[in-house]
């Protein structure tokens, strides 16, 4: 049982709700005085965190579910900081999973936390800490209502924008309270921004250099001395609260910057970095993108490796980098065009194709950044390193089939026509005859080829690959949208 749940609470430390799940149901302890009886411990958020991520460290479960890559570089960073209760600040190209690794914080909460009922900063009903609060726990004592918050609810995000102002984050006087009676000196005037409202949670704020640097400087004294300053007003809160950032090292000298001071309160600074291996970019695919169609693994490997070509290409801007969200669009993309397909045909199991990347590459153009130099040449880029994308894939997944009895099948005359609304089993029945051989077969059988649609989608990427390596040709009708291999 976790140490700050010694009640009915289940098992905190080990149990992890994802987002947006139901959870389970909270302690059934109403009271300070019940909690007491109880042998609820409290425990500040760093000894939480610290305390869960080691259980479940030592019990060999993965506390970064979902996250692909960081195993051996970002992780044990992150680790580490939390274990020296240190506010962190990620820094990263767009789409490297800084804000899922954030939200991933949420995971090391305890599942359900006591707070005093009604008050608006969440406050521990051993520990209030503003003056509303502390008048009723010296007045009802052991009677003092308790509520349970839930993990999701303690964790906070906030997208930096310049438009962000001083009472968004740390708060301002309440016109409305005062103009109730109380005096414009009366902390109890104050409505509290999100940062003080975060008490015993965490806070996250993306994109952290876009914020004014003066409203960087309002958060210095949350960052160190973990009171707030408002119109004056100096409120010795003494919140309890991780503060964690992300932010994209380029906009240092381009949007904005972090200033110096505020740079400084964060214990860790960690750089982040897209997948080094292919595997865990195919993975990330997999596992982000919502396909409303079947789309066989080899397109996605093909998919994975044109964005780490854009990564490493002198077109491309690399200090803008390319996101893992240009090629999750593209998956979705080539899926959408598979059930448009399967839609107007009657396919009854639309299966992507090598024929659905072009409709990915017209549409995902404007996700890139290039240089100046390759005004006009966008287009040409694209479709360039998306071939020799799918040359490197087709070598991978054919290696030790000869495709020679279709290449001689194809050099007597043979053509096979596959495009846009071609479904799979026309272009099956259009494929030619190979005699003895069970060329057909082993493709399937190397790509666990069953239905109609992935034999048809593992067949094509062979004839693309044929093509590239210039042993057919390939001609495409743009009006009838028909590609004929010959």
């Amino acid at each position: 049982m976790s140490p700050d749940a010694k009640t009915t609470a289940p098992d905190s430390s080990t149990n992890d709700v994802p987002p947006h799940e139901s959870a389970t149901t909270p302690p059934q302890i109403a009271t300070a005085g019940e909690l007491r009886a109880s042998g609820h411990e409290q425990r500040t958020l760093r000894e939480e965190l610290r305390t869960n991520l080691l259980t479940k460290l030592a019990a060999g479960e993965d506390p970064w579910p979902g996250l692909h890559g960081f195993e051996d570089t970002v992780v044990p960073q992150l680790e580490r900081a939390l274990l020296a209760g240190h506010d962190v600040v990620l820094l990263g190209e767009r789409g490297q999973g800084k804000t899922r690794l954030l939200r991933t914080l949420v995971g090391l909460l305890d599942e359900w936390s006591p707070v005093i009922e009604g008050s608006e900063l969440g406050e521990h009903p051993f520990d209030p800490v503003t003056p509303e609060s502390r008048r009723r726990a010296d007045e009802l004592g052991d009677d003092l209502p308790v509520s349970w918050r839930h993990r999701e609810e303690r964790y906070a995000e906030k997208l930096a924008t310049p438009d962000t102002s001083v009472a968004d984050l740390i708060g301002d006087v309440d016109p409305m309270r005062v103009a109730e009676g109380r005096r414009l000196g009366d902390p109890e005037t104050i409505h509290f921004g999100l940062i003080p409202r975060s008490h015993r949670g965490i806070v996250a704020i993306n994109e952290l250099p876009d914020l004014a640097e003066r409203i960087q400087v309002a958060m210095l004294n949350v960052m160190e001395e973990r009171d707030i300053q408002i119109r004056g007003y100096v409120l010795r809160l003494p919140l309890d609260v991780l503060v964690v950032a992300s932010a994209n090292p380029e906009d240092y000298t381009n949007r904005g910057r972090i200033i110096t001071p505020l740079k400084d309160r964060f214990g860790a600074e960690i750089r982040t970095h897209y997948p080094r291996e292919l595997q865990e970019e195919v993975a990330v695919l997999r596992q982000e993108a919502h396909l409303v169609a079947d789309v066989p693994d080899q397109l996605l490997e093909i998919l994975a490796r044109f964005t780490r070509a854009l990564r490493e290409s002198p077109s491309v801007d690399q200090r803008s980098g390319v996101s893992a969200r240009f090629s999750i669009a593209g998956a979705e993309t080539i899926a959408a065009s598979a059930l448009h397909r399967g839609t107007v045909r009657g396919e009854d199991e639309p299966v992507a194709r090598v024929v659905d990347l072009e409709t990915a590459v017209d549409v995902l153009g404007g996700k890139v950044e290039f240089e100046a130099g390759e005004e006009g040449r966008e287009r040409e880029v694209l479709d360039h390193l998306l071939r020799t994308a799918t040359a490197e894939t087709v070598r991978a997944r054919f290696k030790g089939i000869d495709l020679g009895p279709l290449v001689r099948s194809i050099e007597e005359g043979s053509t096979v026509t596959t495009g846009e609304r071609v479904t799979a089993r026309e272009l099956l029945e259009g494929l030619p005859a190979l005699g003895e051989s069970p060329l057909y077969d082993d493709i399937a059988e190397r790509f666990d080829a069953t239905t109609d649609g992935e034999r048809a989608s593992a067949i094509e990427l062979a004839l693309e690959g044929l093509f590239l390596a210039r042993k057919v040709d390939k001609d495409t009708d743009t009006r009838s949208g028909e590609t004929i291999y010959g």
